[in-house]
């Protein structure tokens, strides 16, 4: 069972990237609907709003400490602002799942007038993918445990790193779920069958849950 984080953001690419995988699914709101999951993802939308609803749903800690424990996570976008140790260019308020242990900056391509495509390479796949880039974010630093997965080739942002892995976290600057292609799904699914990892909440939450 595969969660998709629906506080805020593009939920329905991704159900629909799982649905034709054919990959059981559920949005996740609540502190509930953690239970029982293989592995998150983590859509794209506005990473300051998504962390602050996360916040005000009483979400944020719970989901980090899934994270923290071995549930698998892929984040497109926002959802790898969130999983970043580091942000830059965002609000004092703003919160992160500190997962993976890198820098990302915020828009660091540009408004959305900037979206723009480009074909990558991608440690993993053996073809080459579209990525789609929307007001996308850039990973300026990454810690000694952090595979880069892939660079932008090409353009006045050659080099830059868009797609990262550390341990069971997945996360890419751009929008795989809004193209055909589903190879970066299919690669964060190997990840989840690899961890064989399935989440329990705590006793205390889910009596909590229960009053």
């Amino acid at each position: 069972m595969i969660g998709i984080l629906a506080v805020q953001g593009g939920v329905q690419e991704h159900e629909r990237t799982l649905d034709r995988l054919g990959v059981p699914h559920r949005q996740v709101r609540r502190i509930e609907h953690l239970e029982g999951l293989s592995g998150i993802i983590l859509p794209g939308g506005e990473s300051t709003t998504m962390s602050k609803l996360l916040e005000l749903g009483g979400m944020l800690h719970p989901l980090c400490d899934a994270l923290a424990s071995g549930l698998p996570a892929y984040g497109t976008c926002a959802g790898m602002i969130l999983l970043a140790s580091e942000i830059l260019d965002t609000r004092p308020d703003a919160h992160s799942l500190d997962a993976i242990d890198m820098t990302v900056r915020r828009n660091a391509f540009g408004r959305q007038v900037d979206s723009f495509e480009a074909d990558l390479d991608v440690a993993g796949i053996p073809a080459p993918v579209t990525a789609v880039f929307i007001r996308a974010p850039w990973v300026e630093r990454v810690g000694d445990q952090v595979e880069v997965l892939a660079r932008v080739p090409s353009g006045p942002a050659a080099g830059a790193i868009v797609a990262v892995r550390q341990g069971r976290c997945m996360a890419t600057s751009f929008h795989p779920e809004v193209t055909e292609n589903t190879s970066v799904h299919q690669l964060f699914l190997q990840m989840v069958a690899e961890a064989g990892y399935v989440h329990h909440l705590p006793e205390q939450e889910v009596t909590a849950q229960r009053v």
